[in-house]
């Protein structure tokens, strides 16, 4: 996994509506990013063709007319999945309370990060 800045699209799955666009940086084992609501914050190994992690997902702004993905509340994530060069897809759940909804992610990235 190259470190680097992406952008990041994701749909949820099982019944549940919800999408989100963001961007994320991925730099030596740490992630930060964020959208117009949601921040995230987190960690991730990868071995050059897989890629795991866990992160934070929680609100900075409440919107006015909108829904942020996940209501807004403070989620715990685990994704994982195999990179590709520039472009590939993640799954993952997200755990809030007693509640789990798994999603995908497609990351594309952006820049390079040294």
């Amino acid at each position: 996994m190259k470190n680097g800045l992406y952008s990041v699209h994701v749909k949820t799955l099982d019944g549940h509506f919800g999408k989100g666009s963001g961007v994320i940086v991925f730099r030596d084992g740490t992630i930060l990013g964020g959208d117009a609501f949601l921040f995230y914050t987190g960690s991730y190994e990868s071995d050059g063709v897989t890629l795991k992690g866990e992160m934070e997902v929680d609100q900075h702004t409440k919107p006015r007319d909108a829904e942020p993905l996940f209501g807004g509340r403070a989620v715990s994530i685990g994704f994982s999945g195999k990179i590709g060069e520039t472009d590939f897809t993640l799954g993952g759940t997200a755990l809030f309370g007693k509640q789990s909804i798994r999603f995908t992610a497609s990351l594309r990235r952006l820049a390079d990060a040294s």
